[in-house]
């Protein structure tokens, strides 16, 4: 029976749980979910509040919900949990900070059922912001200064990546994109809007110019679109959902 989730800090961007939760009540026959990192649980209290089975996992345990399985794993090494016995993972904020990002993609391949999916959020480097941010300064939105090498630790963001590299990330390990969006586009965002038609094109002619293969011209056209579509183009977090294919 569901229960009222408690009042957690959800640690995240604002509208990110509700929009990765959004997405997964799309998903038909889905029931089993692993919530990885779960944190203190605000994304777990929320599924289960909505009537998911929901597992929850993280490095160390700061787990305030009760009555939740809770396992200890670490995202850069094999995940303890069975082939297939997820019909969904939730990785909400939490791939920026892995050293090993493809081979936590490759085990959530193994333990989501085929067809089943991956929901990913992340800081969204690729919007127009951040890479002004980036032009002048070498350091994107969500990590605007060095981090601290004396004092390294996990919530570090060690690994922020752009859309194409999530999107070759997923694609090359067995999963299908098929969302993109984002938890919200802040008003400050709409002041880059005159970078868009230039990058845009910018981004076609190197395309253009330093691909010649037809079929990965074709593909390169449906980056370029995605990539400059709303929420990548100007969204605060990057989310995308992604479909485990039968075969790799």
């Amino acid at each position: 029976m569901p229960h009222d989730p408690p009042a957690i800090r959800e640690g995240t961007t604002k509208h990110t749980h509700a929009t990765v939760a959004a997405l997964l009540s799309q998903e038909p026959g889905c029931r089993r979910v692993l919530d990885i990192p779960c944190g203190e649980g605000a994304f777990v209290s929320r599924l289960r509040a909505a009537g998911y089975e929901v597992h929850a996992a993280d490095i160390q345990s700061i787990l305030k919900v009760a009555g939740v399985p809770f396992t200890r794993a670490d995202m850069n090494a094999p995940l303890p949990f069975a082939d297939g016995g997820f019909d969904a993972v939730a990785c909400i904020d939490g791939i920026e900070h892995l050293e090993r990002p493809f081979d936590f993609v490759r085990e959530c391949r193994r333990i989501v059922r085929p067809g089943g999916v991956l929901l990913l959020s992340t800081p969204n480097i690729s919007a127009l912001r951040s890479r002004w941010r980036w032009l002048l300064t070498g350091f994107h939105n969500k990590g605007k200064t060095p981090l601290d090498e004396t004092a390294p630790n996990p919530w570090h963001h060690i690994g922020l990546m752009s859309f194409p590299e999530i999107r070759y990330l997923l694609h090359s390990n067995g999963f299908q994109i098929t969302v993109i969006t984002t938890n919200r586009v802040k008003a400050v965002s709409w002041l880059y809007g005159p970078l868009w038609p230039l990058a845009w094109l910018v981004t076609g002619l190197v395309f253009r110019r330093w691909e010649k293969d037809p079929a990965m011209r074709r593909r390169h056209a449906e980056v370029r679109r995605q990539l400059y579509s709303t929420p990548v183009a100007l969204g605060e977090t990057l989310i995308v959902k992604a479909v485990r294919r039968s075969t790799a």
